[in-house]
């Protein structure tokens, strides 16, 4: 790997949602077969998006959004290029913060006017840490077949044309993008293509040279001879001079240093790039060329030549056998019309032979003999995840125990008038959903919700008390209308012996605990009621499964937990609604007697 830039294995963090920059990499992966694209994430700070969707030929993917880099590099370990599009402003410090993350083996820099003072900074520290950077002022390197940076190399069809899409024999850098891909076309119509490619950049400061590139193609098996496009201005051939002459470099170098116009000019000339400037004689172009040729680099008269010399060099390493026939490989056509899907679904797929949960076949889990059961139905359908047995088991236990409640709660009671009114199962089953929120369900959300808050900002029971009354809000999942420590719930204590017994640890049950002793110590009914058992116990059980706190709180927010409730209560909900049908009751009407009539005369106005 170290000799090679880019496998078909990398992967990279995509700094900034340049989304056209993005489509274009995985259509390159996709024309090349790659078996995974090659952006792994996309690090967006002021994006609320989770995801953003590309083409993958005709299909689409998601590709995960990040709102920091730190976030994206521990959810992509693997992922160790850094695609940094960031603007000038904000370059240096994204980049200066992946160096400290770690784990970054190349790193990438579009933006061009970095001050150079703290480009030069930048580039040491990477080179401290053993990182390659590609820049400032570039648009990436290329490894044909493997993997390509943005914008490097042009449109599908420019690549096509250049034989890009398949690795050659040719090791090509040069300062110059748009030469670049001037260049990977000369070397495929004169040649067989590039083999490993990198444009290092224009600004003067860039955090890899040309000899950091050659001495790395000196060692990569796929490169058999190197090209170098240099340009008026710094002293970086003179490095790739001396590496010739002193053996380290033995593969064959074609070069030319652009800008042999500029001795025609009475004074000094900028030519584009912020390093294209020569400060003295060493740094013009026809120094350069003529340090060159006589190193025994092979240097054409000029640059119109520079093709013929790329094919002489060409034919006779084929000729003495170091360079073989390389055949074209079958790729993938983009389709001429793609259309963007409207829904998104990533929990189950039923266009194959039989429909699939998360990728398990239903047969799989439906079935009596498979053993498995509602609870790891939703395990796989809510969580995309295959949980343990004391996991779905719970999951089990909780639905039944929340099932139902007797016929006066608020939901089975508009159930049941619904029911009595005529209406339909679906109908009266709805009217009684519509019923659960804040104040029916709701606790078991606001104990996991508060009790977690309490429990990660380590606040004493007496603390979290405290704190809940200065938010005027009574603390959810504490308190029962009839039970108390004398008279105890054995719903609640089935489950926190179930825990007991299976959880492999409840700290925030046991954290729950405590904070029971001071409220009851107040009232003997102010218990750990049945809502807020379930809360608690479903915050430890998704820590034991190894969630982050993130998630966690984000399963709260999104009111999973009071999924639990709907589902187990639309068991209740319907048996109430079948006993009204059953029993074939009449309309419902309040009685008087139960209405307190306070009816005033209206004023005239």
């Amino acid at each position: 790997m170290s000799n090679r830039l880019f496998t078909r294995d990398t992967q990279a963090i995509f700094w900034n949602n340049n989304k056209s920059a993005i489509q274009r990499m995985l259509d390159y992966d996709y024309v090349i077969k790659r078996e995974t694209p090659s952006v792994a994430a996309i690090v967006a700070p002021t994006s609320s998006n989770k995801f953003e969707k590309f083409f993958w030929g005709a299909d689409e993917i998601m590709v995960p959004v990040y709102r920091s880099t730190k976030e994206a590099k521990e959810a992509h370990p693997n992922a160790d290029v850094l695609l940094n599009f960031a603007s000038f402003r904000t370059a240096y410090d994204v980049t200066m913060e992946a160096l400290d993350i770690g784990g970054f083996r190349v790193m990438m820099i579009t933006a061009e006017g970095i001050p150079e003072r703290l480009s030069r900074k930048m580039i040491a520290e990477a080179r401290a840490k053993g990182v390659t950077v590609i820049g400032p002022a570039t648009v990436g390197a290329i490894s044909p077949g493997a993997f390509k940076i943005a914008n490097v190399g042009g449109t599908i069809e420019n690549i096509i044309n250049s034989k890009l899409h398949r690795a050659g024999s040719c090791g090509l850098v040069t300062r110059s993008g748009g030469l670049f891909n001037e260049l990977s076309n000369i070397i495929s119509i004169n040649a067989d293509g590039i083999a490993e490619g990198v444009a290092i950049g224009g600004d003067r400061f860039v955090g890899s040279v040309f000899i950091d590139n050659l001495l790395r193609m000196e060692q990569n098996p796929d490169v058999k001879y190197m090209v170098l496009l240099g340009e008026v201005g710094g002293i970086e051939e003179y490095k790739v001079i001396e590496a010739v002459k002193s053996g380290k470099i033995k593969k064959p170098i074609i070069a030319w240093c652009i800008g042999t116009i500029a001795k025609h000019y009475s004074s000094g000339v900028q030519f584009g790039h912020a390093g294209a400037s020569a400060n003295d004689d060493r740094e013009t172009a026809e120094a350069k060329n003529n340090a060159m040729r006589e190193a025994g680099i092979h240097v054409p008269k000029t640059f119109n030549d520079l093709p013929a010399e790329i094919n002489g060099v060409y034919n006779q390493l084929k000729a003495e056998g170091i360079i073989e026939e390389i055949p074209e490989p079958e790729i993938n056509t983009i389709p001429k019309y793609r259309r963007p899907r409207q829904f998104i679904c990533t929990i189950s797929d039923d266009r194959g032979e039989e429909a699939t949960y998360a990728g398990y076949p239903i047969s799989s889990v439906a079935l009596p003999e498979t053993g498995k059961t509602i609870g790891d139905v939703i395990s796989l359908l809510w969580f995309k995840k295959v949980y343990p047995k004391w996991a779905v088991d719970f999951i089990e236990t909780v639905i039944k125990t929340v099932a139902d409640h007797g016929p006066a709660v608020s939901g089975a009671h508009n159930a049941k008038v619904t029911a009595r009114a005529g209406k339909s199962v679906v109908e009266s089953l709805v009217t009684g959903l519509l019923t659960i929120g804040p104040r029916f369900g709701g606790a078991i959300d606001g104990a996991a919700k508060y009790f977690k808050y309490a429990d990660d900002n380590n606040m004493s029971p007496k603390e979290f008390v405290a704190y809940m009354k200065k938010q005027g809000i009574p603390i959810p999942g504490i308190g029962h209308r009839i039970k108390s420590l004398k008279n105890p719930d054995l719903r609640v204590k089935g489950l926190m012996d179930f825990a007991a017994e299976n959880f492999p640890a409840t700290p925030l049950l046991d954290y729950a605990r405590t904070v029971e002793q001071l409220t009851t110590s107040k009232k003997e009914n102010l218990i750990l009621n049945v809502d807020g058992t379930i809360g608690i116990l479903m915050v430890d059980m998704w820590r034991a499964l190894g969630y982050s706190e993130e998630e966690i709180d984000e399963f709260i927010e999104s009111g999973t937990l009071n999924a639990f409730f709907i589902l187990g209560r639309t068991i209740g909900f319907i048996g109430h609604v079948l006993d009204e049908k059953r029993l074939a009751m009449p309309m419902y009407r309040t009685p008087w007697d139960d209405i307190l009539y306070d009816v005033q005369k209206a004023e005239e106005i």
